[in-house]
């Protein structure tokens, strides 16, 4: 059996992430190295390390570790900032590309962002335009290969928010998603589990490029995880 492929994770403890961690149990393909700023429990049989430092330290983690790719799950939300600019830019904009800056000049080849459905950078929209803008400085960065995933509403079991908009969406989100058709489908939800799945899939893989992925190329991706090898297999 080859090495398994080392891949760090920024974002451990956010939906995307808690999912990813949760996915790299007992697989002999992958090492998984989740850098985080305060410590977070693993699921049982979690065969990783996490490195707990603060953001201005993680470009030495990626400088000791070494990892091939980078799964950055990182991201706040308008709640959680105080409905300021400045507090969510500093978490969703200048973290975000502060870890990735760091991670290039590691020698990070691969890069799979989570980003939003509708992410602009022209958009009138604060949110949306926020992440467009990252998506731009990302791909001025010239990883060897960039997924950026646009996933639509994000369902899964939230801990220590509770958003009332967000669990009333998950709610109709079933009679929701049959009325988006056409281009509107990639508004549609999904599951984080799935999101998670998408980006452990792209990681994974060597082709280079610049790929942006709505929700239904996010579904592909998911199903293309491939079967676990068990450490030690």
């Amino acid at each position: 059996m080859s090495d398994p492929l080392r891949i760090a994770l920024v974002g451990a403890t956010g939906l995307v992430g808690s999912e990813v961690v949760k996915l790299a149990v007992g697989r002999g393909d992958v090492r998984l190295v989740a850098v985080a700023r305060r410590e977070s429990p693993l699921p049982q049989g979690a065969r990783m390390e996490m490195f707990v430092a603060e953001p201005d330290k993680w470009g030495e983690v990626f400088d000791a570790v070494r990892p091939t790719g980078l799964i950055c799950a990182l991201g706040t939300t308008w709640r959680k900032s105080g409905k300021d600019e400045a507090a969510f830019r500093a978490v969703d904009q200048d973290l975000v590309l502060a870890t990735a800056r760091a991670a290039k000049a590691a020698g990070v080849e691969r890069l799979v962002a989570v980003s939003s459905v509708g992410a602009d950078a022209r958009s009138k929209n604060f949110y949306l335009r926020v992440k467009g803008e990252v998506e731009r400085e990302l791909q001025a960065m010239r990883f060897k290969r960039l997924d950026i995933l646009r996933p639509g509403l994000l369902k899964g079991a939230r801990s220590h928010d509770l958003r009332l908009g967000e669990r009333l969406a998950t709610i109709i989100s079933p009679l929701a998603d049959l009325a988006m058709q056409g281009r509107f489908s990639a508004y549609r939800s999904v599951r984080a589990e799935l999101v998670a799945k998408a980006a452990l899939t792209l990681a994974m893989r060597k082709a280079a490029g610049r790929f942006v992925h709505d929700n239904d190329a996010i579904l592909r991706a998911a199903a293309g995880l491939p079967i676990p090898l068990r450490a030690g297999d």
